[in-house]
């Protein structure tokens, strides 16, 4: 499928773009022809991945920006230069992650909760506050949120990670509902799903623990061939819906 050019025209922003889960992203929707646009917090990472994604896909249009996302005038700003460099934007993907957990229940830190509920929960709120103009304004907008298998089913030690997944869903199935009503009678043009994994493996994983099944985890690539598989629907058949990438708690 690389090269295909199924997004062809696209201009897609990838949030969290210096990670592994980003920077397979980055490679797979610039392969499929969009020109990419990634932010992340971590200058060296993110030129890093910026980088890997231009070679990768033959120079196609990647570029990376330091945005602190924690800010919704910068959030803003992002959208804003963004749809004005490049004249359109035709999707976000919210992979901004981390994770902190407990031994049991009771040793639940609430610490971990305030850490979490910036990083999992006020950058959806962000970004999506940002770009939503821009993506209603898309003839093929997708807001795309990556979630966890936990948020549907907690385990005791998880609390802080699945409650600030939950509200994070729970946020993008708010904005999903933006979509609908503002596509009215005809249905909607631009659509917010959300692509629930168990966990993410990728190859540097594979390596440090050869011994290790990850099992039900998604790789990156996978994640990076589902986030493009988005786009391959049309808006009313993916907003407001969980797309699993793993077995249904």
């Amino acid at each position: 499928m690389a090269g295909n050019g199924a997004l062809s025209g696209a201009v897609i922003a990838v949030a969290g773009a210096g990670g592994p889960a980003g920077r397979a992203a980055l490679r797979r929707l610039a392969e499929a022809g969009a020109t990419v646009v990634g932010a992340d917090n971590d200058p060296e990472r993110l030129a890093e991945a910026v980088d890997a994604a231009r070679y990768a896909s033959g120079g196609a249009t990647v570029t990376g920006e330091t945005v602190d996302l924690l800010d919704l005038e910068s959030t803003r700003d992002w959208a804003a230069r963004t749809e004005k460099e490049f004249g359109r934007v035709d999707g976000l993907i919210h992979l901004v992650g981390g994770w902190r957990g407990s031994e049991t229940f009771i040793k639940t830190s609430l610490d971990d909760w305030d850490f979490l509920e910036l990083l999992l929960i006020r950058t959806v709120q962000h970004t999506s506050l940002a770009f939503f103009e821009a993506l209603q304004r898309s003839e093929r907008g997708r807001y795309v949120l990556i979630s966890a298998a936990g948020a549907t089913k907690p385990t005791a030690g998880n609390a802080s990670y699945a409650a600030a997944k939950a509200a994070a869903e729970a946020w993008t199935l708010a904005l999903a509902d933006a979509f609908r009503k503002a596509g009215g009678a005809e249905g909607p043009t631009s659509a917010a799903a959300i692509l629930v994994v168990k966990a993410l493996v990728h190859d540097a994983m594979r390596a440090e623990r050869p011994n290790a099944k990850f099992a039900g985890f998604t790789d990156v690539k996978d994640l990076a061939e589902a986030i493009v598989g988005v786009w391959d629907k049309p808006a009313a058949e993916v907003n407001g819906n969980r797309l699993w990438l793993t077995e249904k708690p």
